[in-house]
């Protein structure tokens, strides 16, 4: 196991500075305030070297980050989601849909006339927010995704769009009496490692429970391109959900590492959109030094515990441990 993996943050790291979310109190993550520190992050650095693409909604950045691969970025709320449209011959996916705060269907249609499936890297409401504004939507066939489904009422998610959540004014209509995230109709219930055929792309859909228990990523094995989810990203990684099952994490994990040697680029869901495959292997390792007692977590004020390693963190809950 690298050195490097387990070179621990010094406390006063933790207190502020480049982590964008920190938890805090009882409530579901994606309901979490944004740190003092956020918006002094916002943009970030990697996106200075990606090819910015122009649409007519501000709330979103868009950048062409593959050929036919469309990263949909969320720069001014402080969960940094990351949606992604990617491009075949006869058809168009979207992988996750983003906060609901901007219309993501605009920018869609900006981008392609071809018909639109959606596919949530899992359904905790900063990737479900968009979904009702389409008529294709796949998802597992789980009981959280069925629940998630009939959406989120503006008590539970109101403080996605408070003011210490947000870097910039809410679109025209937003407000924080009205947000909320709407309900929406699956089309079709899928498995593990069904295919999805875009013509000339295929690709292929991975359970990787954890994080939720609906997450998955997205394969597409000719390029050697994997969309993550929140299965990883460079940031800190929330696993202190009532739904979080570290077992079935350390589990996915593992998975996710032997398809290593047949990647070329990671696309993950928030902060920056690209990473390197052996970052895969660093999860990995950190995962395993967690279950191993190697490394050694630092206390957050909420009562959370943090690891801090190379690029990332992995966040939990004390009574986790």
């Amino acid at each position: 196991m690298s050195e490097t993996i387990l070179r621990l943050a010094a406390a006063a790291a933790l207190a502020g500075g480049t982590l964008a979310c920190a938890p805090g109190g009882e409530s579901a993550p994606e309901s979490r305030p944004a740190t003092a520190g956020f918006c002094s992050d916002v943009p970030r650095s990697q996106y200075a070297a990606l090819e910015r693409v122009e649409v007519a909604d501000d709330w979103f950045e868009v950048y062409r980050v593959a050929p036919a691969v469309y990263a949909i970025h969320e720069p001014f709320q402080f969960q940094e989601v990351i949606s992604y449209l990617i491009l075949g011959e006869e058809g168009a996916l979207l992988f996750d849909t983003g906060m609901g705060i901007g219309r993501i269907r605009t920018v869609v249609d900006e981008l392609t006339a071809l018909p639109v499936t959606v596919l949530n890297s899992h359904t905790h409401m900063d990737h479900v927010g968009g979904n009702a504004e389409f008529e294709r939507v796949l998802a597992m066939d789980t009981e959280f995704t069925r629940t998630h489904a009939r959406g989120r009422t503006n008590a539970e998610v109101r403080g996605e769009v408070a003011p210490s959540a947000l870097c910039r004014a809410l679109p025209a209509g937003i407000t924080e009496d009205n947000y909320h995230t709407p309900p929406f109709e699956v089309a079709a219930f899928i498995d593990d490692g069904h295919r999805i055929d875009l013509g000339g792309r295929t690709l292929e859909v991975l359970a990787v429970p954890g994080h939720a228990p609906d997450a998955v990523v997205l394969l597409d094995r000719e390029a050697g391109f994997l969309w993550t989810g929140d299965a990883f990203y460079e940031g800190p990684i929330w696993l202190f959900a009532p739904e979080t099952d570290l077992e079935a994490y350390r589990t996915s994990v593992a998975r996710l590492a032997e398809l290593v040697p047949e990647l070329t680029t990671l696309f993950t869901a928030h902060n920056t959109p690209v990473a390197q495959p052996s970052r895969l292997l660093e999860l990995n390792d950190a995962v395993e030094a967690m279950f191993e007692g190697i490394a050694v977590g630092n206390r957050l004020q909420d009562g959370g515990v943090e690891f801090v390693f190379e690029g990332f963190s992995i966040i939990l809950r004390l009574d986790q441990l």
